[in-house]
């Protein structure tokens, strides 16, 4: 296993049509599509250089010259959507609306724009078939605007003002996010005062960047894409709608986005095609080792009344042998596999069993730069592996599909394929199997939905994109709101561990004090919000990272298991004899109580998240119709009758159930 950095998503948008005639006009004219049927018209107006487009509550009007947005809302409320682009865009041509949709061009520039209503949202392509960059939108510099939020892992909402935050401390301003590999979904929001708010979505988010810019004092965010012809990325797509202003508003909405365009699988699908996903519902997470991945291993799991539990090994050559997986399945646990099938080395010099691969793998199977030189995979070690270099050869050669039959050979049926759900995505201009970044995704894609489909395996993979949720039943690190600075603390193995001894490397059992600016980041519960699950809580079980488990960090595991309480999502824990010894009675406890949470709700989308105090310490999620009411008090003092660190949860409308989880 391995810690780094990552995250993604693409999909293809539909188009909805306005019937309407061709109207041609300069940017001096005046130009309306009108709708049908028999609701007052909705329409897109060209007045001069302004195109007004109606959306849900309101209308957002772009202004030709400088592509700024600005929002008008029903009750009469009007702030920016977004800023100028970045730099002059040159005289824009004239507008052309034709069924419901407004084109015009930018000659100087090369970029030709279309504007439309589409579900209720503004959405705004803009194509190029130069190599070049456009920034834009530039989005939350309206003096109104209060909060950011950013899929970075499960979620943050940001005061933009906030001292702390547009400084150098926070780590935030002056960077950026790819959003197709450092972000878990595609989109952001601002909440603006008075219940109102924005939401953006990317759905062309290879090729764009996210980055966080600090002003005045205040946070706004710039996306900058690049328009590449050999990277299919000449089409640069953004969604524009008005929210009423909730921390999860965004979400909410990339939510009906995805379900508007068959993006979303839900466990229930999953469960129905291959039953043994059910053993995920009220399950932990950990990955075992010395005795705990033995049969007695399993034994003392059940003598302390944990009866749901996923179970996964690393790749260090000493897999759960059949009677412990036998023992395990028997119990109503999974169990499955670490893999990764990224890297590539020497098989007489490889670090780790899993890459070892055979003659011409590791010789022909690299990822290439442009200038021929193989990339250099993880840590240094060996390359990259071509996504691509695999799919050609697996008709003939079977790699993946003689991979995959040995590591379950002890009657696993779950599976962990380490980094294809997350990114990284590569170009490939190996000559042999040259590949976009978009066939990349359009591999890995193909690859889990045969371990998940034809192989009928139990499948997790890494920081698990949107994009992916079709493929995957649980994802190892979506959870975690990863700061860039926990990777180099990751790389000092005095503070951090390394990997021994054998049976119990110091990298995973290791407890570790986060500097106090990382662990604000990560999970001062202020700005935590729970974008991921309002999005996609009932399709993909969602963890912290491998590396980060419930006992690393040891002053965040109260706030860390209140979490997962809130938002109904497993612990991921290490396990080995000692740990059982110090912390089995704590594992055994908050298991027990989130079983039946999380039965009752795994499979029900997240339909309401609030903060019930001014401070933001007391939170409530609500999951289904009223089918989960969780609510946790992450202060120092009582709320309403909920003690200071404990969480209360109500399975539909009967009585409360309460956690006060100790520090481990």
């Amino acid at each position: 296993m391995k810690a780094r950095k990552l995250k993604k998503t693409k999909t293809q948008t539909k188009v909805i049509a306005v019937s309407s005639a061709l109207v041609t006009v300069g940017v001096i004219g005046t130009a309306t599509a009108f709708g049908t049927g028999t609701e007052e018209p909705r329409r897109i107006e060209a007045h001069g250089t302004q195109l007004s487009v109606p959306v849900d509550g309101g209308r957002a009007t772009v202004d030709l010259t400088s592509l700024a947005v600005r929002a008008r809302a029903d009750d009469g409320r009007t702030w920016q959507l977004s800023a100028p682009a970045a730099g002059d865009l040159g005289a824009p041509g004239k507008v052309s609306i034709h069924e419901g949709k407004a084109s015009w061009r930018y000659r100087d520039r090369g970029l030709t724009v279309t504007a439309s209503a589409q579900d209720g949202r503004l959405a705004v392509t803009v194509r190029s078939a130069r190599q070049s960059s456009l920034t834009w939108p530039v989005s939350g510099t309206d003096r109104t605007t209060e909060e950011l939020q950013v899929p970075r892992g499960e979620g943050l909402s940001i005061p933009v003002a906030d001292r702390w935050w547009n400084s150098a401390s926070a780590g935030l301003a002056g960077n950026g996010a790819d959003m197709a590999e450092g972000l878990t979904m595609p989109f952001w929001g601002t909440s603006q005062s008075g219940q109102h708010g924005a939401s953006y979505i990317v759905e062309s988010d290879i090729g764009t960047t996210l980055k966080f810019v600090s002003a005045g004092g205040r946070l706004h965010t710039e996306a900058e894409h690049e328009f590449a012809p050999r990277q299919a990325t000449g089409n640069y797509t953004v969604t524009f709608a008005l929210t009423d202003g909730s921390p999860v508003a965004a979400a909410r909405d990339y939510r009906a986005w995805l379900q508007g365009h068959g993006g979303i699988t839900t466990l229930r699908q999953k469960i129905a095609r291959n039953p043994e996903v059910a053993k995920l519902v009220g399950a932990f997470h950990a990955y075992t080792w010395g005795q705990a991945r033995t049969a007695e291993g399993v034994r003392r799991l059940r003598e302390l009344g944990i009866d749901r539990m996923w179970l996964g090994y690393d790749a260090d050559g000493n897999p759960m042998d059949r009677k412990a997986t036998r023992l395990a399945q028997q119990a109503g646990y999974l169990v499955g596999p670490y893999d990764s099938w990224a890297n590539a080395q020497d098989p007489a010099s490889a670090d780790t069993s899993v890459s070892a691969w055979p003659a011409p793998v590791w010789q022909d199977a690299c990822v290439r730069r442009a200038d021929g030189t193989l990339v250099t995979g993880f840590g240094g070690r060996g390359c990259y592996v071509s996504s691509e270099a695999l799919r050609r050869a697996e008709p003939s050669r079977h790699y993946l599909a003689d991979r995959t039959k040995e590591m379950t050979a002890n009657g696993a049926t779950s599976y962990f394929l380490d980094v294809d759900a997350a990114g990284e995505l590569f170009t490939d201009h190996s000559p042999a199997h040259p590949m976009t970044k978009a066939q990349d995704r359009r591999n890995r894609l193909a690859r889990m939905a045969w371990l998940s489909g034809d192989r009928r395996l139990v499948l997790g993979s890494e920081s698990a994109g949107s994009w992916a949720n079709g493929v995957l039943s649980f994802s190892h690190g979506s959870g975690t709101p990863v700061d860039d600075r926990l990777w180099k603390l990751e790389k000092d193995r005095k503070t951090w561990g390394g990997y021994a001894p054998y049976n119990a490397p110091a990298v995973y059992f290791k407890p570790v004090r986060l500097p106090a600016d990382l662990a604000k980041t990560m999970y001062d519960p202020r700005y935590r919000v729970p974008l991921y699950q309002t999005v996609l809580h009932d399709s993909v079980i969602s963890t912290e990272r491998w590396e980060l488990s419930w006992s690393k960090l040891p002053d965040q595991s109260r706030t860390r298991a209140l979490l997962a309480m809130l938002y109904n999502v497993p612990l991921n824990l290490v396990l080995d004899q000692d740990e059982l010894d110090r912390h089995g009675k704590e594992i055994a406890q908050a298991q027990r109580y989130f079983e039946p949470l999380h039965k009752a709700a795994a499979t029900q989308p997240m339909t309401d998240f609030r903060w019930l105090t001014d401070d933001h310490l007391v939170q409530r999620t609500t999951f289904g119709k009223g089918v989960l009411t969780v609510t946790a008090n992450f202060s120092t003092t009582s709320h309403d009758g909920l003690p200071a660190g404990c969480v209360d949860a109500v399975v539909n409308g009967g009585a409360r159930h309460r956690l006060c989880p100790t520090g481990l």
